[in-house]
């Protein structure tokens, strides 16, 4: 019965994508090509992801409310290769990753203490630790931290982006009915306060669950249950502004709670990733770029 239960909740989850998508679907990047089952039980929860910029084929995740603080790292066979502790920090609902520069151009993992189910929280954090030279498979971290306060009020987020290009750091709403863009910048790591998020612009859809930009900054996606958003972003173009613009939509393969996407470093290639319920064990999906 569950087999059947689980088709039957795929089934539903793609008349509801169907159903929410009024935007053309553009054929820039394939359709979601399988590749591979994650059946981990430690990472039942995947609510965050980042392709490695110094390890080839390696990818770090993370889970949500309640989880481990731990990154791990796996291969794209899906196998567990290790775990990052972030040492003095607890998840209590880790929601996005990115790799992006820091200071001295250093690749950085940022890890975003974002989720807010109630709107309840008076401070979000993000946190940030290099990049590891060598992954062994225990590794700990003290992360610098942001403390952030939303302008008027709390609000749920569960996407990050790091800007490249100038190494600021954007986080999405998603409860609102058009999800609002924030930023901030990097000084927020080395005060002692609170860092108050700067709005820029609502955006057409709602209940975004995870973003990312490539790693020269030229693209941009962001996810929600239904549906992928791209945009392309022109040579010396402020990110803000790109977004700004009408995305386009690509195909995106239905997942029971999908809450993770990630470009490749050379941009021609992203992959998402879901939670796993309603017995759906949780698939890593490649899209490739069409030449």
């Amino acid at each position: 019965m569950r087999g059947i239960f689980s088709v039957l909740v795929l089934l539903v989850l793609n008349v509801v994508a169907l159903g929410q998508s009024q935007t053309p679907v553009d054929s820039i990047f394939t359709e979601g090509i399988p590749v591979q089952t994650i059946s981990n039980p430690e990472l039942e929860e995947m609510s965050g992801m980042a392709v490695s910029r110094k390890h080839p084929n390696i990818w770090y995740t993370h889970t949500d409310s309640g989880g481990e603080p731990i990154v791990y790292f796996l291969d794209m066979e899906g196998d567990l290769l290790g775990e990052i502790t972030l040492k003095g920090i607890k998840n209590r609902d880790w929601e996005d990753m990115a790799i992006g520069p820091g200071p001295e151009g250093e690749n950085y993992i940022y890890v975003a203490e974002i989720g807010d189910n109630l709107a309840v929280h008076s401070e979000i954090m993000v946190y940030r630790f290099v990049e590891p030279e060598k992954l062994n498979e225990k590794i700990e971290v003290e992360p610098e931290v942001a403390k952030l306060v939303y302008p008027g009020g709390a609000r749920d987020s569960e996407s990050l982006i790091v800007d490249p290009v100038d190494g600021r750091i954007y986080l999405v709403s998603k409860r609102d009915k058009k999800n609002t863009l924030y930023s901030f910048s990097q000084e927020a790591f080395k005060k002692e306060g609170v860092t108050q998020l700067e709005e820029h612009h609502q955006f057409s859809f709602s209940s975004s669950t995870a973003a990312d930009i490539s790693a020269d900054g030229s693209q941009v996606l962001i996810k929600n249950y239904f549906a992928i958003y791209h945009w392309t972003r022109e040579k010396g173009q402020m990110l803000v502004e790109a977004l700004k613009a009408a995305p386009k939509q690509l195909s995106y393969v239905p997942e029971p709670q999908g809450e993770a996407i990630a470009f490749e470093p050379s941009g021609k290639n992203f992959f998402t990733i879901s939670e796993k319920r309603f017995s759906v064990v949780p698939v890593l999906y490649r899209y490739q770029a069409k030449d």
